[in-house]
């Protein structure tokens, strides 16, 4: 395969979706859902995935990648009837609620083109997904390990795979799922198109776009980090002994907060402190179902729940819209941690603050690994009701 191209900076916002040549019935559809202005990587990426070019795109979590890849993958697959059990197009994702979420962003326009979705996820009942596809679907979009027993089983044959995407492909790579990635990858045609969308791009990933896509057109389109009109970042120093209390002064702030912790049991306790102190809090992490999980991110959506304690396993699964903060009660293990993490914040150009909570023989390891993450925020030693805590924080007495 050939070498990456030179990436493709993006147009300004002033394009419209009217002018990316899509179908008049997606644009009265995009209308319909109150979107009109296109954001940078989908005004780079449909024009050329439209031509049915191979894509690697680069964009940070809530730069709109969803779509970019979604709104022509439907164009290029409609009017057409999958077979049973044989999709027409694939996007792979590394996580449940991910794939769950790509599948409700894609769902209503390929409904308006006549095609059908299915997810295909682990936790959830595999009997039930594989009468959905022996019904037939046009769009698939699945999770590696899930389609992989579906494929083994009989249920999901990929030869008629027109277009196939591989969706926040570092995190494919983070977890360990490339290999199941390659295997899949390899069954499906090579006449095909395949698109990459990735927030980094490092040496697994560029190994990914080198084997299996063609000649691709590049669109770096966001900076790795967010810009600092979007995202905040804090060091808070504390106390040992006063790190409890802060915790739930924070998580009692009028807004609603993600807050990210090492362990599954670490995050269950911490949501039951919580709890204990009168803060609507709730644990979401890789141990809970599949419905738990779900039930969980619902309650956090509605307000239900204010204060989500999650793990770095979730970190990625979670979109949540007009989340301001982001809170690492313990701090990530390396600087893409920490970028992950803190992309729940800050999304879709709005503001947002990422804060680490450091005790003091943690600030040198810390103050490291936000070098290696190219940011370098100043560190200021907060307690309990400290004005500095209420400032940047929004922090309340329990």
């Amino acid at each position: 395969m050939s070498p990456p191209a030179a990436p493709v900076m993006a147009a300004d916002r002033s394009t419209t979706f009217g002018q990316l040549l899509l179908p008049a019935v997606l644009v009265a559809k995009l209308r319909e859902a109150g979107l009109t202005v296109p954001f940078p990587i989908q005004t780079a990426t449909i024009p050329d995935a439209l031509l049915g070019r191979d894509v690697l795109g680069r964009g940070r979590t809530g730069s709109g990648k969803t779509l970019a890849f979604g709104l022509p993958l439907v164009v290029r697959v409609a009017g057409q009837r999958a077979a049973p059990r044989r999709p027409l197009a694939l996007v792979l994702t590394p996580t449940r609620e991910l794939a769950q979420q790509v599948t409700a962003a894609i769902a209503p326009y390929a409904r308006v083109v006549g095609l059908r979705c299915a997810t295909v996820v682990g936790g959830l009942s595999i009997r039930a997904q594989a009468v959905a596809l022996r019904r037939g679907a046009e769009v698939l979009v699945a999770t590696p390990g899930r389609l992989t027993d579906l494929v083994n089983r009989g249920e999901c044959h990929l030869d008629q795979v027109e277009v196939v995407v591989v969706d926040e492909a570092d995190q494919m790579a983070d977890i360990g799922f490339l290999p199941q990635v390659t295997e899949i990858l390899e069954q499906v045609p090579t006449s095909g198109q395949r698109m990459l969308y990735s927030a980094t791009l490092d040496h697994a990933v560029d190994r990914l776009v080198r084997r299996f896509l063609m000649n691709p057109v590049v669109h770096c389109v966001d900076p790795a980090t967010p810009s600092a009109a979007e995202q905040a970042h804090h060091l808070l120093e504390v106390r040992s002994e006063d790190k409890q209390d802060t915790i739930a002064e924070i998580a009692a702030r009028e807004q609603r907060l993600i807050m990210f912790v090492h362990t599954k049991r670490g995050a269950d306790r911490l949501a039951r402190q919580l709890l204990d102190r009168g803060v609507l809090a709730a644990a979401l992490h890789g141990g809970k179902s599949q419905g738990q999980r779900t039930r969980v991110l619902d309650q956090f959506r509605s307000g239900a729940v204010h204060a989500l304690v999650a793990t770095n396993v979730a970190a990625r699964g979670i979109h949540v819209d007009d989340l301001d903060l982001v809170v690492n009660v313990d701090p990530p293990a390396d600087g893409k941690d920490y970028l992950h993490r803190g992309g729940r914040t800050g999304r879709a150009g709005q503001h947002g603050s990422v804060v680490t909570l450091v005790l003091p023989h943690q600030r040198r390891e810390v103050s490291r690994l936000m070098v290696a993450a190219g940011l370098r925020p100043a560190c200021v030693t907060v307690g309990p009701g400290h004005p500095d805590l209420v400032r940047v924080t929004g922090a309340r007495k329990v």
